[in-house]
């Protein structure tokens, strides 16, 4: 995109984040003394057993709800696009949407009256990816980190977590952590490839090399763990022991082989291929794929931007729906698209729009959803939430709820009970299938 440090905000927390995962997940294991899991009853593992995955599309610097899913043409705040009718009578999405349209008496919910009161990059993020802010003395892992947890197989050898970003606007801004759950949840980062990382075998070393090496490693942690109960340490022991899973991990990032027709439908650019790589990863059993779009900043040309941007992800988001419903993964797999908030109604001189987390947009597609259901609304103008207002907390429980995860489910640390959301909070019921 030309012209783009004239359309965006400049704000430091576009700067780009240049920790490792090796970095963070060293960084999550000294989180995890002390944890204990209620994790390990009938009811996780016919979790686990269900198989469901969720991909999250993260619009990154905040897509404008009013280009998207909450249109309001002919008001002084609409800009220049209408809007479209829907599969379902009386809904009406942005007209830089038709193949949504289309779908989304099919597959797919819209909530309308977000209102996360945080229009910070950083803080937005943090909170849209936990569904509450941290406290002093607990620092909370992201959702995906929870449901690599709860819904992954604890013998798979595949990644737990993936989270794409490769642009560098705004990639600081993600703040995603296993927190106190482990280096075993934390995600792998991947910002400069599509690939893990250092994970190759040298060249002279020879596979019998390799086992013999590791063999030695799980002798010597075996004798270290003897009698000895420690979280830091089962999450160090769990993560060697799928070093050679991993490795034969990384041709699910490879795209070359798929059927030219595939590739075709799909289409070029790098959001579309990282989607497609997002389907590959969970058809082979990875819990939690986030891929990340940039760019939706803008507060310059609003329009221009939107208008390239959004097209773009009706695109990419009906062919992913379609290509998981024609596999049969779309009942078991959730989409997100979500931001850290939304754009400002008001058009600024710069004919942008600035941060706005009052009243904006989300959507839940596939897995435990009802399809072709708007719930809340905003008033005339998109100012203010005029009915059904959630903030963060309802949208992480609902997806829970919709992988057929109890969201009011606790870990503890030590005796103290944390639950998945904070008390008080509930689903949105309206959207769960």
């Amino acid at each position: 995109m030309s012209n783009n440090k004239q359309r965006f905000c400049g704000s430091s927390e576009h700067a780009l984040d240049r920790r490792s995962f090796l970095c963070s997940a060293a960084g999550s294991i000294g989180g995890v003394a002390g944890v204990h899991y209620l994790g390990q009853d009938a009811l996780a593992e016919q979790l686990k057993r269900n198989d469901k995955r969720v991909i999250l599309l993260w619009l990154a610097g905040g897509a404008s709800q009013l280009e998207t899913w909450d249109p309001k043409p002919g008001r002084p705040t609409g800009g220049p696009f209408t809007d479209i009718a829907t599969s379902v009578p009386g809904v009406r999405i942005s007209e830089l949407m038709p193949k949504m349209a289309q779908r989304f008496g099919k597959s797919t919910s819209i909530v309308r009256s977000l209102n996360t009161k945080n229009g910070s990059h950083g803080g937005g993020a943090q909170l849209m990816m936990r569904g509450r802010n941290d406290e002093p003395s607990v620092k909370y892992p992201d959702f995906g980190a929870m449901l690599a947890r709860e819904v992954g197989d604890p013998n798979s050898q595949v990644p737990d977590y993936v989270a794409v970003y490769t642009s560098t606007e705004g990639r600081g801004s993600g703040k995603i952590t296993p927190a106190f759950l482990g280096a075993r949840y934390a995600p792998i980062k991947l910002t400069e490839k599509m690939g893990l990382g250092n994970i190759e075998m040298l060249k002279d070393i020879s596979n019998s090399d390799h086992l013999q090496r590791a063999e030695l490693r799980a002798a010597l942690s075996n004798k270290f763990t003897k009698g000895r109960a420690s979280g830091v340490v089962d999450s160090h022991r769990q993560a060697y022991d799928r070093v050679r899973g991993l490795m034969s991990s990384n041709k699910l990032f490879d795209i070359s082989g798929e059927p030219q027709h595939i590739l075709n439908k799909y289409g070029p650019t790098q959001f579309a291929k990282q989607a497609l790589i997002a389907r590959r990863l969970i058809e082979a059993g990875v819990p939690f794929v986030r891929v990340g779009r940039a760019w939706w900043d803008s507060h310059g040309q609003n329009f221009e931007t939107h208008q390239e941007l959004v097209p773009e992800l009706d695109h990419v988001m009906s062919t992913l729906l379609d290509d998981l419903s024609e596999r049969g993964l779309l009942d078991s797999t959730l989409v997100i698209t979500l931001a850290e908030f939304g754009r400002t109604p008001k058009i600024n001189g710069s004919l942008g729009r600035d941060h706005f987390a009052s009243a904006w947009s989300a959507s839940l597609s596939g897995c435990g959803i009802k399809p072709g259901v708007v719930y809340g609304k905003t008033d005339k103008d998109g100012q203010t939430v005029a009915d059904g207002q959630v903030g963060a907390g309802e949208i992480v429980a609902s997806i829970f709820e919709a992988v057929g995860i109890p969201h009011d489910k606790e870990y503890h640390i030590g005796s103290r009970p944390i639950p998945l959301v904070n008390p008080g909070i509930s689903p949105i019921k309206d959207i769960l299938a």
